[in-house]
This record gives C-alpha cells, sequence and structure tokens, in this order.
C-alpha cells in the first residue's frame, strides 16, 4: 500500500495582491501587510508593502509603501522607498521617497523630496513658501524648446498643464532627456 504524500506546506513568500477591481469604489482607509492592486476607486488612505495604482484608477488620499507605481491618478501625498510615474499617471500631491523614477509623459504637480527613511520621516509641511511649486507635465524630449521656436501666436495651453503663476507663462519647460529631468528657460530677454 502507498501512503498518500503530505500536503504541501503552505508558501511563505509574496502572496498574490488584494485587488480593488475598476468597478469598486472604497469609502475609507485600506491598510494591507501585502501588496495591492487598485484598478477602481479609493476615497481615503492606503497603506501597504507594494502597492499599484492602475491606469483608470483614481486614490483621493495619502498612500505609504514600500514600493509604489503610479498609472493611474492620486491626489494626496506619497510616502514610499521606491516610486515610479509611469507615463500614464497624474498625480497632484506631495511625495517623500528614497528613490524616484518618471517616465515620459507623466503628469506631477506638486512637491517632491529625497529621504533616507520616507516612511518614518514628517511630510514637509504644507505652509505656503516663496516659491509656489510649479505644473510639471513631463514632455518628449523631441519636442522643440520654446529658446527654438519662431515667434508665432501663443499655443492653445493643455488642459492638464497650467504655469505656477502668471510670471511663469511663457518660460520655458520641463523635458526628460538621457533619464534626468531637465528644466528649461529661455535666455533673458
Amino acid at each position: 500500500m502507498a501512503k498518500a504524500a503530505p500536503a504541501p506546506a503552505p508558501r511563505r513568500g509574496r502572496s498574490a495582491p488584494s485587488i480593488i477591481s475598476d468597478d469598486l469604489v472604497v469609502h475609507g482607509n485600506l491598510i494591507a501587510t501585502g501588496d495591492i492592486q487598485i484598478d477602481g476607486t479609493v476615497e481615503g488612505d492606503v497603506r501597504s508593502q507594494s502597492l499599484t495604482v492602475g491606469e483608470h484608477a483614481t486614490i483621493t488620499g495619502a498612500v505609504m509603501a514600500d514600493d509604489i507605481v503610479v498609472r493611474g491618478r492620486i491626489v494626496g501625498s506619497i510616502r514610499a522607498r521606491r516610486v515610479q510615474l509611469a507615463t500614464t499617471c497624474h498625480v497632484e500631491g506631495d511625495i517623500l521617497h528614497e528613490a524616484l523614477a518618471v517616465e515620459t509623459g507623466a503628469f506631477f504637480e506638486g512637491n517632491c523630496r529625497h529621504s533616507d527613511d520616507p516612511l518614518g520621516d514628517e511630510m514637509p509641511s504644507s505652509a505656503p513658501s516663496s516659491e509656489a511649486p510649479a505644473s510639471l507635465k513631463i514632455a518628449d524630449a523631441q519636442r522643440p524648446t520654446p529658446e527654438k521656436q519662431a515667434p508665432s501666436a501663443p499655443a492653445a495651453k493643455s488642459a492638464n498643464t497650467a504655469p505656477a503663476s502668471k510670471s511663469d507663462e511663457g518660460k520655458g519647460g520641463v523635458v526628460v532627456k538621457d533619464g534626468a529631468v531637465v528644466v528649461r528657460r529661455p535666455a533673458a530677454q
């Protein structure tokens, strides 16, 4: 008689992520010790080991995780060791990070600050500073810069970007060049 093989021991590695599907709306905070993938809408704070914000997802609240990949929309602060802002993301809020990657086409409006311990450090105060944060639309590096364009009628403004103040209108832009964010300003006139 052959004995039945013992049942395999439960895996202690990473488990499947908890998923908030695209047809789900959550009003309240989410806290998980594992990974969360959000494809729907969350109106509240999110804290997890790893967080993936899907392309059509929206989070209105603070998010905190070791790793965060943003493909959708976040309106609120982000605190993470590693943050990746994908081409399709739209982030309005401050980012406290150890490492930050921004893909071409990503939208980010707010302040970002490096920290050796972003999960333990306090967020920068939201008190008004002498310099307003600029709206950033990470542009295609191949797009001509304002210095190289011929003078013409003012271009229509994009719905996704706005100058930080009236005095910033018409000044250069932000582009990603060789993996780095470069702020371009026209020469003084």
